[in-house]
């Protein structure tokens, strides 16, 4: 029984031990074919997230799928159902962003908004397009599509667009539309 016993050990041992020499060492081989995947961290499906700076809410996302790129080294994240983004002003008012598909670039703070895009004010301004872009660092929102926007005071289709959040700076190309202008008399010229 003892000699049977200590052939068991002796096998067990020299089988760890082959293990042991044969086996080598494959991390930096794993890292190699891992460095080169495209597959997301996560995914996740009818999302809520609210963004808040002290305390207050300032914008709250929804979408019904949201696939996460952060582990990439261009971090991003992608929205390929559509997403739909309530934010607030200052004096907390609503305005809606939708649109039918989304990328969030996460190092730039861009996001690019594609199909069927459009921006509600809460004074009821409505801007359409195809594609949108916004950069959240700015503030800053383009775009070299056509697009439409109508107010109380204008009506018009343009080709370009270069703005800021408020619409205070407007640059615009091809405009065709309607716009109302209030004009105010020169005391100069009395």
């Amino acid at each position: 029984m003892k000699i049977v016993l200590l052939k068991i050990i002796k096998g067990v041992v020299a089988s760890v031990l082959t293990l042991f020499i044969y086996c080598e060492d494959n991390t930096n081989t794993l890292n190699e074919i891992n460095s080169d995947r495209q597959d997301p961290i996560g995914i996740a499906k009818n999302i809520r997230m609210i963004y808040s700076d002290s305390m207050k809410i300032q914008a709250i996302l929804t979408a019904p799928k949201h696939i996460d790129y952060t582990n990439l080294d261009f971090k991003y994240a992608e929205f390929p159902e559509g997403l739909k983004v309530i934010f607030f002003d200052d004096s907390g008012n609503q305005n809606e962003v939708i649109a039918n598909y989304g990328l969030l670039y996460s190092n730039t703070r861009l996001i690019d908004l594609k199909g069927n895009v459009q921006l509600k004010s809460h004074e009821g301004s409505i801007l359409t397009t195809n594609q949108l872009f916004w950069d959240a660092e700015s503030e800053w929102l383009f775009t070299e599509q056509a697009f439409t926007f109508k107010d109380k005071d204008y009506n018009f289709d343009a080709q370009r667009l270069d703005t800021n959040k408020d619409f205070t700076k407007f640059q615009t190309g091809n405009l065709i539309g309607t716009i109302f202008v209030s004009e105010t008399k020169d005391s100069l010229s009395k």
